[in-house]
């Protein structure tokens, strides 16, 4: 499993119902959003992607999508090891909608999600097989219960004499399920003819910096050449006796 995501979404109902749907993305509303997520940068529109490739973008690009019912937004910023502690200005920008983070990441087999309603925390997962189970606050929900109840044990091979995982399933697994479940669509697995297809959703792209940021990396890179003209600098003394 090679899945990676970085997934946070504003609904105002079904999500699978608007993705199957949903045309272009309007800019305008697109360039809203992400100026709601991301205060203050510089966002400067690029080529944009579909969903299946957009999950998990590079660092400094995003991908992002207004349709009526939806906005979602793919950044790596958004990966949050406990999601329960996402920025209070994400939840601010919610206008009393639904709000869906979901993160994951192949390497280390990890897996955060989380669904806000009305602004309260319904329900927040963290977990990976070296970190453990990092949150998990709120009642499961209906697609995890098999996975609780030891139905997707991950079966170690015998002939690699592996000791048995560290956790009661594997997280990747559960992460494209709860793809499956909040958003209608699978990054891994056989689809079903009820599922969206990601590779038909289109998103906007964006190259966003942070003045800030920017800033503080430009004052850095002056003192550090100061630094080195010091450092070349050979001191001499003149006939009067100062060094200069």
């Amino acid at each position: 499993m090679g899945a990676k995501a970085a997934l946070l979404a504003y609904v105002d109902g079904g999500v699978a119902s608007v993705l199957k749907a949903a045309g272009e993305p309007t800019a305008e509303g697109t360039a809203a959003l992400i100026a709601r997520v991301f205060p203050g940068c510089r966002a400067e529109p690029t080529e944009g992607e579909v969903l299946g490739e957009a999950t998990y973008p590079p660092d400094g690009l995003t991908y992002a999508a207004s349709f009526t019912g939806v906005d979602m937004v793919c950044d790596r910023r958004l990966m949050f090891d406990r999601p329960s502690e996402l920025p209070a200005h994400l939840l601010e920008a919610t206008a009393g909608r639904r709000v869906i983070l979901h993160a994951m990441h192949s390497v280390s087999d990890w897996l955060a999600f989380a669904v806000w309603e009305d602004g309260r925390l319904r329900r927040s997962l963290s977990l990976s097989p070296d970190s453990g189970i990092v949150e998990n606050i709120g009642d499961p929900f209906p697609f995890e219960m098999p996975y609780w109840a030891g139905d997707r044990l991950v079966e170690s091979d015998p002939e690699w004499d592996e000791e048995p995982y560290a956790l009661p399933f594997h997280p990747l697994e559960l992460g494209n399920e709860a793809l499956r479940a909040l958003f209608g669509f699978l990054l891994e697995g056989r689809p079903s003819p009820e599922d969206v297809d990601p590779d038909e959703v289109s998103l906007l792209g964006f190259d966003l910096t942070d003045p800030d940021t920017s800033r503080r990396a430009h004052e850095r890179a002056a003192l550090e050449e100061a630094a080195r003209r010091m450092q070349r600098r050979s001191l001499h003394r003149g006939p009067d006796g100062i060094w200069s």
